[in-house]
Formats: structure tokens, sequence, C-alpha cells
């Protein structure tokens, strides 16, 4: 495992940033979490590189906030699911399964539920999972922290949003750095 994502190998999933549940995030907390898991959307989508959305349980918890449900189109799926973990749904395992893809890359609300549970099984299904710290969140910061602190020590890749962009150009002279560039500075 080399721990450095690399686009060819990459699937982004962006786990449960829901109306409701993001309602419930410290509204700084919240906007960073949707910019950078936008951000990381937008990257992968010029970089073909598949993303699959979660929405747990829209009923109860609303569907997936307007900013980011703008960047479902044709290389984004989304999903429902009761489970905590995405790897507990059927279709989410089978559109890993499909993508070929051996790194994972996990965004999303709460970190120490869906999130936490989503990589250990993940990872436990041999696949490299990477969290991009700055994406993810939990309604109670001793939460979050624990739940880094906890992934970290079982081997999941804790990163950010910048530093996995940066992974997936390899260098300024991809062709799509210039366009990647400009969606960094809006931030």
């Amino acid at each position: 495992m080399t721990p450095l994502c690399r686009t060819e190998d990459s699937l982004l999933v962006v786990v449960d940033i829901q109306e409701r549940l993001a309602g419930a995030m410290p509204e700084a907390v919240r906007e960073q979490v949707t910019a950078r898991s936008r951000l990381l959307m937008q990257a992968a989508s010029a970089l073909g590189i598949p993303t699959i959305v979660s929405e747990q349980y829209p009923r109860g918890l609303g569907e997936t906030v307007p900013d980011l449900k703008i960047q479902i189109g044709e290389n984004v799926t989304a999903i429902e699911k009761t489970c905590f973990s995405c790897s507990s749904e059927a279709s989410f395992i089978e559109l890993v399964r499909q993508s070929h893809k051996r790194q994972i890359i996990l965004t999303g609300m709460e970190t120490h539920v869906c999130v936490l549970q989503t990589a250990f099984e993940l990872q436990r299904d041999g696949l490299e999972v990477y969290i991009a710290e700055d994406s993810v969140c939990s309604r109670g910061k001793l939460y979050h922290d624990n739940a880094l602190r906890r992934m970290q020590a079982a081997g999941i890749i804790i990163s950010n949003s910048e530093s996995v962009i940066f992974e997936w150009l390899q260098h300024a002279s991809h062709p799509n750095f210039k366009e990647i560039s400009a969606l960094l500075k809006e931030l």
C-alpha cells in the first residue's frame, strides 16, 4: 500500500451530508465540511473519479444538502441506507466492487458513527481507506477527535481535501491543474 492517493485507484464516498443532520452540526464546521466535500466532488468529476453519495434514512434526515446535491451527475451515484455503515448496504458494496477501485476517500457526517463504521468495514474488506479530515464532522469535537484517533490507530490514513486533490494531480503539468487550482482559490 502506498500512502498517496492515485486517480486510477480512487473512489470518493460522501457519507450522509443531509439537510437535517447538517443542521445539527456547529455552523462553521458544517460550512467547512460542505465546502470541502463539494471541492472533492468537483475535482473528482474533473478527473473522472467515480463518487458515491449516501443518504441515511432520507425521510427522517432529509436529502443531501443542496450545495452537494447539484454535484450529483454522470459520475456520481446516490444510494439510500438505513444502516450506519455504507458497507452494510448491498447496493453500496456492489457499486464499490463494480468500480474496481482499491482506494476509498471518505467525507461526511458523522465522523464517529457512519464514517467510522464505513471506514472500518471497507478496511476489513482489504481496501485502502482515506479520511479527508477537513471534510468530516460530528456534533461534538470530542466524538470527532476520538473517531479520527481510532481510525488512525487502525491504519486508516487521515489526510485532508487539498492533499488528496494534489495527490490525484501528481504534478503542475496535469491537464486539469489550472481548472482544479481555480476551485481551490474559491474557498
